[in-house]
């Protein structure tokens, strides 16, 4: 007998088992500001996630697999550099699990984007110096400038070394900085409803011989929460955190969607996660999802019974995609998830 693609531990608001209520956590209250309602959730997603896999993306991944298969047919196939290389995260019907890139790797990164940021900062800062006393001084042109060389030359020289060396370990030296993390941070899973933290200590097991640890709990057993710290400029930002009712257990969606003034994707970010996970409900309709959807019984039975075009996404044109995302922003501008009923009411896990 075929087993069932979904496992009796899957998520599904109408069968969630009583909840007991949760321990005072003091650890909450170092981070969280307003705890999130579940339930009553909207068709949105932080817009990154349709930009990431844009139909033109789409389409020249199709034709390179096509390429593929052809080559593979003639016996000509070269793989690609890091091909077969694993980089620890997983994004389709049955799981999403997130892993970072190695230290080394945003090592490099880091060093192209920040010394490109400090170069045209200095160059600003600078200017408006130079030009500045250049307008209260009797001295040349010629005078002011040569004076003002050392400066230029040590504050747009290192950031401008530091923008070109990545640019070019970046473009033409990939194996200096690509290499992928020690393994993944967590992963959400459709199939069993499951939420994984992986454990990089592991009572030192991590250490002795390399053995991650898997800390597994019901979806169901999470609240969400919006975290609101200032940034450099003092003003709020906001990022999602997980937390785990009954154990110390924490997730920042931080390096998944970086920090936003306004509270609306945060919000729009947990209303995916809980679309996602919800097997009563097919896969969210974007992009990424397209070609996994008829792999997903309940998504492909929503399909069938709708008449969904299996080529919606790859087949848009650009400028149609520009509008889809357009009417993403608005739908996440208008959220309504501060108005929700509470969680108790929106879905019984208390």
């Amino acid at each position: 007998m075929d087993q069932p693609f979904y496992a009796s531990t899957a998520y599904n608001p109408a069968t969630i088992p009583d909840q007991p209520p949760s321990a005072e956590r003091s650890w909450i209250k170092r981070f969280a500001k307003v705890r999130l309602p579940w339930g009553n959730t909207q068709e949105v997603a932080p817009e990154e996630f349709l930009r990431i896999a844009a139909p033109s993306n789409l389409r020249a991944v199709e034709k390179a697999k096509e390429e593929r298969e052809r080559q593979l047919a003639e016996g000509n196939y070269v793989p690609r550099p890091f091909e077969h290389v694993d980089f620890h995260d997983r994004h389709d019907h049955e799981r999403y699990r997130y892993a970072l890139w190695s230290k080394r790797s945003h090592f490099w990164i880091y060093m192209l984007g920040i010394g490109r940021f400090l170069f045209f900062l200095f160059l600003f800062l600078l200017s408006i110096i130079f030009l500045a006393e250049f307008a209260d001084t009797e001295q040349s042109i010629t005078e002011i400038t040569n004076s003002y060389l050392p400066l230029f030359y040590s504050f747009l020289g290192i950031p401008l070394t530091c923008w070109v060396l990545g640019t070019l370990v970046i473009n033409k030296f990939p194996h200096l900085w690509i290499k992928p993390s020690k393994g993944p941070l967590w992963e959400f899973n459709r199939r069993t409803g499951l939420v994984t933290i992986f454990d990089y200590d592991n009572n030192g097991e991590y250490k002795k011989n390399g053995t991650i640890g898997e800390i597994t709990a019901p979806f169901y057993e999470f609240d969400a929460y919006i975290a609101t710290s200032p940034d450099r400029q003092g003003l709020p930002m906001n990022v999602l955190y997980l937390a785990h009712r009954y154990r110390d257990i924490v997730i920042n969606f931080g390096y998944l969607v970086a920090p936003d003034r306004s509270p609306q994707l945060p919000c729009a970010l947990w209303d995916f996660f809980q679309n996602y996970m919800d097997t009563s409900r097919p896969l969210p309709d974007l992009p990424r999802y397209e070609q996994y959807r008829h792999l997903d019984p309940v998504t492909a039975e929503h399909d069938r019974r709708t008449g969904r075009d299996p080529r919606y996404w790859i087949d848009m044109d650009d400028e149609t995609f520009k509008g889809k995302v357009k009417d993403m922003l608005r739908r996440i501008d208008a959220i309504d998830t501060m108005s929700r009923p509470s969680d108790a009411e929106a879905c019984d896990v208390r």
